[in-house]
């Protein structure tokens, strides 16, 4: 395992935009002095939404305020309302000024959205629709999802040691086409006058043929091995998704590519999930697959994702849900977030040193035994969001990290 939470995503290049980040900040209770003058300075919108959305925004802003600090890099943010607090707010998931603002922003960091309170709101109007709105307005078309097991928590997975020890893979998701919003979709009635609802699964060969770019390139700079997940057997689009992959495998000889039926790549997840390194799969399928791949790392608190386009910023966010039963009682784990924010770094802004900073800070923070209720285990010490990031920030500004 490498001594910093690089999970093998490192700097590549990709038909999309990698961009560069903003601010100064002082720990609280003490006077900072940056290690040099700011000389970057990046805007990013953060929209922490629902549940336990605000506290775990709070920690990785401070979190990355203080590796601007050290960095030279001044961030400037902007707060913005979405998911239920919007609808709460203003009567829509996404208000027209959130998206404005964050297609202005230099990055996007989101922290959650939903709750039990919108559940039985009409589609328009409940907070997943907001964040479907602004993924298709940013235009962010390629979800990267790596789960990787730490050696500090792999007694946290449900798996067994031996078959989770060592897993180390990205799922590589195609984010704004598929089932979820083809047409068409709606309700209607049958010829017998039963109540149907029907949805559309589409994609078309330049849908395809960007996001199997990405995950090729990605691969290229892991282990060069690339698992594209479909239905071929039955589905049509399915069919299409795997003619285009294998077509746009010629342009990238040096990485294997294999295809699995996403029956069986669930179950293979399970089974021996160490066969994996990339996975590049379509809308819904990749929704259900990172989600499963990440309980293997022992908790969905742990794992970040990153969003992005051909232009514009990119939308960072933890994949992890709004858990309105531990909302406001300082139980979350903010790791997910703060890692979301190193991904916003190293892929949205191109800050490959900050990024490496904070992604050492948590693997330092964990070595010295601090951990939230869901990665908890006897011998270690339980803390709480608001003490984990502190913990994370004395690991950011130790000047020395701690030995792997």
């Amino acid at each position: 395992m490498a001594a910093s939470v690089q999970l093998n995503l490192r700097s590549f290049k990709a038909p999309f935009n990698l961009k560069p980040i903003a601010k100064q900040f002082s720990r609280p209770g003490r006077i900072r002095c940056a290690a040099t003058t700011p000389t970057k300075r990046y805007s990013i919108t953060l929209l922490p939404g629902d549940g336990i959305g605000p506290e775990v925004i709070s920690v990785a802003k401070n979190v990355l305020k203080l590796v601007g600090s050290l960095e030279g890099i001044e961030f400037s943010f902007q707060e913005m309302p979405m998911g239920g607090a919007a609808l709460d707010l203003t009567g829509v998931p996404l208000p027209e000024e959130t998206l404005s603002a964050a297609q202005r922003a230099d990055a996007v960091l989101l922290g959650a959205i939903g709750g039990y309170k919108w559940d039985k709101n009409e589609k328009l109007l409940k907070p997943e629709t907001g964040l479907l709105q602004l993924r298709e307005g940013l235009k962010v078309f390629a979800n990267l999802r790596p789960a990787t097991v730490l050696p500090q928590l792999v007694d946290s997975s449900t798996l067994k040691k031996d078959v989770a020890e060592g897993v180390d893979l990205i799922v590589v998701r195609e984010l704004t086409g598929g089932i979820y919003f083809g047409k068409p979709r709606g309700f209607g009635t049958n010829e017998k006058g039963e109540d149907i609802g029907f949805n559309t699964e589409v994609y078309s060969t330049h849908e395809i043929d960007r996001i199997a770019r990405v995950a090729f390139e990605i691969a290229r700079k892991r282990r060069g091995q690339l698992c594209s997940v479909d239905k071929a057997n039955v589905l049509e689009a399915s069919m299409l998704w795997r003619k285009r992959v294998t077509a746009i495998a010629s342009e990238y000889p040096d990485v294997e590519l294999s295809h699995m039926y996403v029956d069986n790549a669930a179950m293979q997840l399970v089974r021996y999930p160490k066969q994996f390194d990339t996975i590049v799969t379509n809308n819904i399928f990749g929704d259900i697959l990172s989600d499963e791949a990440s309980m293997i790392t022992g908790s969905i608190g742990m794992l970040p994702s990153a969003s992005l386009g051909e232009s514009g910023p990119g939308l960072f966010e933890p994949i992890h849900g709004s858990a309105p039963d531990i909302a406001g009682q300082d139980k979350a784990n903010p790791l997910a977030t703060i890692l979301s924010a190193a991904m916003l770094l190293k892929y949205g802004l191109g800050e490959a040193n900050a990024a490496n900073r904070i992604e050492n800070a948590v693997l330092d923070t964990l070595n010295r035994g601090f951990r939230t209720g869901d990665i908890y285990s006897t011998g270690n010490k339980l803390v709480g969001c608001k003490e984990m990031g502190e913990e994370v920030l004395k690991s950011v500004d130790s000047p020395v990290p701690t030995a792997i």
